[in-house]
């Protein structure tokens, strides 16, 4: 298990690589750049301070190079007029958008966009699984049919719609401010029990919003799989010899109906992430999903290209969780490992 990990990782670095390669070169793809832009507009004003600082980065970042030694030096494989210092290093850029390092313009909105999906991803396990299990086991019944409605209407009410019906409504009956994720007059304060309480608070309606349209998928796929498993031989032949039924559910079934979700967490994440764009503009969320809405706009390359490498990171990150949970899971897996 431990060489197939190794194994694993080996194989994340490498493919990274060729992410990283194939991010450079559709970032540099549209004509043009923001400080080629930027240089042209303070050249006709006549700053002659702004531009010297713009050509300054020109210099620094190797933007008059060829592109492939842009490349090589941002990831941190070549040496720059500051020596190594890319991706690799820890140097995530310069942001010419907001005039500052990437990592400071992205540091808080990075664990949040983590928190906020990790968060979504748990709603979505615990309320879908307990779900699905009655679905399946108590089929065409009134709560069959609710739970099912309630996929239904979670898979068709787009997720902007519900995240504004929310805002109205708990801002109405609970107090809560109107988006964000705490209170406005504790954006700028250090980190106390009350901006962490008030965090909570807040990560109610995003949580409800990005983990809705994902718990609904994931009943109405789980429902069909342990249907399937529950009409198979092996489980029939269980009851039939007396196994308990909670036992004959949850010894092979439901460990069995478990497969496909499990092996989408990869896919869940990064989905997550760009699923709640759209969501985190309209609950004005401080994430990184509207950073890279806003990048791709301007054409801030390295904060564009170190964002989509953190969404890349977090897909093979998620694929490496469900490799292990796999193996774990099912034995068939383990024995073809041997």
């Amino acid at each position: 298990m431990i060489v197939q990990i190794l194994r694993r990782l080996v194989t994340m670095a490498l493919t990274l690589l060729v992410i990283s390669a194939l991010v450079f070169v559709i970032i540099k793809l549209p004509p043009g750049d923001y400080l080629t832009n930027r240089i042209m507009e303070l050249r006709a004003t006549g700053d002659a301070g702004s531009v010297a600082k713009a050509e300054l980065l020109i210099s620094q970042y190797g933007l008059d190079r060829p592109v492939w030694q842009q490349y090589l030096m941002w990831i941190g494989a070549m040496p720059g007029p500051a020596g190594f210092s890319g991706l690799l290093q820890g140097d995530w850029g310069w942001s010419f958008e907001y005039d500052k390092p990437v990592a400071e313009v992205v540091g808080d909105a990075l664990w949040l966009t983590l928190l906020i999906n990790i968060t979504a991803v748990i709603f979505v396990h615990v309320v879908a699984i307990p779900a699905a299990i009655y679905s399946a086991t108590h089929r065409h019944t009134f709560g069959d049919a609710v739970v099912t409605l309630l996929g239904y209407v979670g898979l068709a009410v787009p997720g902007f719609l519900l995240a504004l019906i929310l805002l109205f409504y708990t801002n109405r009956y609970f107090g809560l401010s109107i988006g964000g994720l705490y209170d406005s007059a504790l954006t700028n304060q250090p980190w106390t029990w009350t901006k962490v309480r008030s965090l909570l608070a807040h990560l109610i309606v995003p949580t409800l919003v990005i983990g809705l349209g994902g718990t609904a998928a994931m009943i109405r796929r789980m429902r069909a799989n342990l249907l399937g498993e529950l009409a198979k031989p092996y489980t029939v032949t269980a009851r039939a010899k007396g196994l308990p039924p909670l036992r004959a559910l949850l010894k092979y079934p439901f460990r069995m109906s478990l497969n496909p979700f499990v092996a989408d967490i990869g896919n869940l994440l990064p989905h997550l992430v760009s699923g709640s764009v759209l969501v985190s503009l309209v609950l004005s969320l401080p994430t990184v999903g509207p950073l890279l809405l806003d990048a791709l706009r301007s054409q801030d390359q390295f904060m564009a290209g170190f964002i989509l490498m953190f969404v890349a990171a977090l897909t093979l990150v998620g694929m490496l969780i469900s490799d292990v949970t796999l193996v774990w899971l099912d034995p068939r897996i383990r024995m073809g490992l041997r």
